[in-house]
Order: C-alpha cells, then structure tokens, then sequence
C-alpha cells in the first residue's frame, strides 16, 4: 500500500494541454474517485499515474518516491479496465494467473534496476484461489470467457489485479458495461473488497452516482482541472461552483438567472420569478458578488415540497405549472414551468395531487439554496 501524489502536473498532446498544473494528495489506503464528464483528462491523470502517459511537467510519488522516470510495469500498480480485455482461449484460472506468469518470466530477463518480482508456482495457485474465493466465484476457474456472464468477466478482470497485490489499484470505468442493476450490486462488492483489502485505488467515471456511492473521497474534474476534492458531503453539500453544483445530484439542481433586490427587503427575481431571501444570505452574496444584478439562484430539487406537505408550510410558496410528472415509486418527481421561462424540477411528496397541466404551489426551502457569481460561477454562499 502506499499514498499518491500529484505535485503541478501538466500534460500536453501537442498545444491541447490536457492536465493544466493540477495536484492532489492521495492517501494511503484512500479510495478516490476522479469525475467529470468526458473528455475532462480523467483518464490521462490516471495513466500518467501508472506510466502509461510521460507528463510534460510536475512530479509523481507512489509512497515516497517520485516515479516519472520510471517504467510503468515497475510503478506497481494493477489497473481494471472498462474492456475487461480477459484472453478468450483461457480459462478463468489461467486469465488470472497470467500477469502473475509474465512477470515470473519477465523477471528471469529483468534489468538490476527493475522493482519486477518472481512469482513460483505454488504462490500463483494460492493468490488465485483466494482471490477467487473473494469474488465469489471458485466454481468458474475452469470455464472459458465466453461461457461467463458480464457480471463474471468482471470479477475475473478484477481477480486479475488482486492476485498482484499491488501498491495502488487503478480502475477506469470498470462498471461502464453492465447493466443497471448489476452496476449497482457490482458497486456494492466493489466498495466491499477495497475495504478488505485496504489498498490504495484510484477509480475514474463519469457517474457521479457511482462517485458518490464509491469514494472515501470524490476529485470532479472538467477542462483539466480539479474543480473540487472533498468527501461525497461535501461537494454535494457545499459546491464550490456552478459546475460542481450542476454536475453532482441527479435531477442536477435547477438554476435561475436574475438579480438581488434590496429594498427594504431581499427579493431575488427575474421577469417571470421572484422570491424573498433571507437578509444573512442577502447580505453576504451583496459583499461577494461581481454584480448583483448578474446573479445565478440554485436549489437542488429535493429543497422543493409541495406546499400540502411542506414542514414549512408558512413559508412562501412559488405557483408553478406541473409539465411532466415521473413517478419512480419512492419519489416522485415534477418538471414545472413557473412564468413563462423557468423551468424548475422538484422531488416531492409521493402522496402529491399534482398532475400534469395543472398548478402546484412549491415551497423552497430557503436554508438549502446557492448564488453563484454570474461572471465567476463561484458559489457566493458557501460560509452561509
């Protein structure tokens, strides 16, 4: 096991600078998750971590020491990827075996520098059969690939990197290619065995859903730069901007263009919305704002009830024309039109009357809501 470091990384493909002087600090035993949508340079942070891409600047520690110069198959890392990649004319046992085998091999002919170690035969028949034993599927050595399911293949390509028992596990997009429900109980195994296992693992998606339920710790990434690293509370709770906001929670939180009114009270409106704000809140967004005529209101759609079943029910309800009703058993969730251009999505009461055409007075839970800067993005609100 051992702790990762990012220290002023910068990678480029030619002029597109893909990683543009970020840094991060991994614990020992941590698992992170890298988020962000495609194309964000995820994926490029963590094969520069495993070797697989040179930086062009900045430093790299697996544990203490720094690892530019040194080559991937030495860095000891185990990597899982989205193409489980298992050897079709091997059985589950030899698709196990076989990093283990190669490096035996490769470790005959090795250089004295080399950190590659030789493993014996008895070694490899104990690693794979305790990894199999973790994941649940001894009873599968002896089949081929094409007799598995998805579920299975990624058990095998996951058995594949516990066998090495690395110093750091790296994991991108591993789940992408089952299906919902098994993603989900995959997860749960998942989060499961980094637990038993107690080693460093670097996991990179796109789901947020899946970095939320996943990581001790959550980097959301876009345009090559860590937006914010925190806890799953943290940045769902306290987004640093409009992006992170935006991108974490699903429905993501709804977003209103306007202005902050101060006249004796606090109003935040536009020409088709208008609600009052508290005076701490008003008061802080006054003193940090670009411009308070240039302001950006967010609330997550859980921080909306209709007014029927709202715990504030005194407080002041915004009317809004139900669009689109979804009803997901345990929630139900309402697509509103409020004026003529707002469009707001609420996760209310399952016991709602609201049906679609008609009108619902939404309560918004104003202890819950942002104001991001609407030249900056930033969230104005975060020490509120």
């Amino acid at each position: 096991m051992a702790k990762v470091k990012m220290e002023n990384i910068v990678k480029k493909f030619g002029d597109k600078v893909v990683l543009n002087n970020i840094n991060i600090d991994i614990a020992d035993g941590e698992l992170l998750v890298f988020v962000g949508p495609s194309g964000c340079g995820k994926t490029t942070a963590m094969r520069c971590i495993s070797g697989l891409e040179e930086v062009t600047s900045g430093k790299i520690y697996i544990g203490d020491t720094v690892v530019n110069n040194m080559q991937a198959k030495d860095r000891d890392v185990a990597m899982v990827f989205q193409n489980y990649a298992l050897y079709p004319y091997m059985n589950v046992y030899d698709n196990i075996a076989f990093g283990l085998r190669a490096r035996k091999i490769l470790s005959d002919k090795q250089d004295p520098k080399s950190r590659m170690r030789k493993y014996h035969a008895e070694e490899i028949d104990e690693r794979v059969k305790k990894a199999a034993k973790m994941l649940e599927i001894p009873d599968l050595l002896d089949r081929k690939p094409s007799e598995l399911s998805g579920g299975q293949m990624q058990r095998v390509a996951m058995g594949r990197a516990i066998v090495r028992e690395p110093q750091v596990y790296m994991m991108d997009e591993p789940l992408s290619n089952l299906d919902a429900k098994l993603r989900a109980h995959m997860r749960t195994e998942l989060k499961r065995l980094q637990i038993e296992l107690g080693v460093t693992t670097i996991y990179v998606t796109h789901d947020q859903a899946e970095a939320m339920t996943l990581g001790d710790r959550v980097a959301v990434m876009y345009d090559g730069v860590f937006q914010q690293i925190g806890t799953p509370e943290e940045v769902y709770d306290r987004p640093v901007n409009k992006f992170v906001s935006g991108f974490i929670g699903s429905p993501e939180m709804n977003f209103i263009s306007g202005k902050l009114e101060i006249n004796g009270e606090f109003t935040f409106s536009n020409e088709s919305f208008k609600i009052s704000i508290p005076q701490k809140t008003a008061e802080i967004v006054q003193q940090r704002a670009t411009n308070i005529d240039d302001l950006i209101f967010g609330i997550r759609p859980e921080d909306l009830e209709d007014k029927e079943f709202a715990l504030k029910a005194d407080s002041e309800a915004v009317t809004a024309r139900v669009l689109v009703r979804e009803n997901y058993g345990s929630d139900i969730f309402l697509n509103t039109l409020i004026g003529g251009n707002v469009l707001i999505s609420a996760r209310v009461n399952t016991k709602t009357e609201a049906r679609v055409g008609k009108d619902i007075d939404l309560i918004f839970d104003l202890d819950k809501i942002h104001f991001f800067d609407g030249k900056t993005e930033k969230n104005l609100t975060l020490s509120v």
